[in-house]
């Protein structure tokens, strides 16, 4: 038997393999799948105590710093694919916010937009952080904008990503059957749900190991009491427009073409109060740019913190 046909014979048995491990072992194949992709990103994972919560982080890199915020029912490994590109530049920062992710769950604690960006001001002080880029996806993005517009000071820059926060990114037929019925793909009933969620959510469905959508969709199935709660308290959060006129940090918006929870009509209602904003929209992509396109994302979001003046990042 050849070399060659011994390497051909152990890459046929990988796949094999890494299926047995998924099948018997998930748990840790979950783990082990998220700790390499963190790795991978130059992230390591620490946690701080603000009060009332636990915000677990992820953080890696150097330089000024970024800090991201993720969707309604996703956490800090939303982002790690892009930021695999980030951290080779700037530091990097990426919490989970109080009720997701790894973070605290108190039932009797408010989950508002308002309280989250409370949340993130004690977060960000705990850390001395003093002025940061600042960006999220969908509710992220909402909690981004909202912080901004209350301590301008201390955010550099924004980027929306299918940020929810005004009236017209509400116009949607899955926003309406929301107010009709209750019922959304993120809140999800069962660990079965956890795809239909994601299908819901983008356009191409990214790669992501069963084991770990199982254990995502358990986590989602166990948070679906506490979910329906805070879903309501955001939603009951009044738009952006309704009380900032003008919100003054640099801002790039970015929006999938084919985002079917969020219009692209957001993306207008966000540069109305967002002066000084530049507006991407990616083609092919619907409501989590960084899950589904996650090296665009990065490259178009570089060259917008690169051509910052300097006095604004400062």
């Amino acid at each position: 038997m050849t070399a060659l046909h011994v390497a051909c014979g152990l890459l046929a048995a990988v796949p094999l393999a890494v299926y047995a491990v998924e099948k018997l072992a998930p748990g840790w194949a979950a783990a082990t799948g998220l700790a390499l992709e963190r790795r991978r990103a130059g992230l390591v994972r620490d946690c701080v105590a603000i009060p009332g919560a636990d915000m677990p982080y992820l953080e890696g890199g150097q330089g000024e710093t970024i800090v991201l915020l993720h969707s309604f029912a996703g956490d800090k490994d939303n982002f790690i694919r892009t930021a695999v590109y980030l951290t080779r530049h700037y530091h990097v920062v990426i919490p989970d916010l109080p009720g997701f992710g790894e973070a605290s769950r108190d039932p009797g604690a408010e989950y508002s937009i308002g309280q989250q960006a409370a949340n993130l001001q004690a977060f960000l002080y705990k850390l001395g952080l003093d002025r940061v880029h600042l960006g999220g996806n969908a509710m992220g993005g909402f909690v981004a904008a909202e912080y901004a517009a209350r301590y301008p000071a201390q955010v550099a820059s924004l980027w929306l990503l299918s940020a929810s926060g005004t009236a017209a990114a509400t116009q949607s037929d899955v926003v309406r059957t929301y107010a009709a019925t209750g019922a959304v793909p993120w809140l999800m009933a069962s660990a079965d749900a956890f795809d239909s969620m994601l299908r819901a959510c983008t356009t191409r469905m990214p790669w992501i190991p069963a084991s770990i959508r199982r254990r995502l969709g358990q986590r989602g199935a166990a948070d679906f009491a506490l979910h329906t709660r805070v879903l309501r308290e955001l939603q009951d959060s009044p738009f952006l427009e309704a009380r900032f006129y003008r919100i003054a940090a640099p801002a790039l918006i970015v929006w999938g073409s084919d985002d079917r929870v969020h219009p692209a009509a957001g993306a207008d209602a966000l540069k109305a109060i967002l002066p000084g904003s530049r507006v991407i929209m990616m083609a092919g992509v619907g409501h989590l740019p960084v899950v589904e396109a996650p090296r665009r994302c990065a490259d178009d979001y570089l060259a917008f913190l690169a051509a910052l003046p300097r006095a604004a990042r400062t």
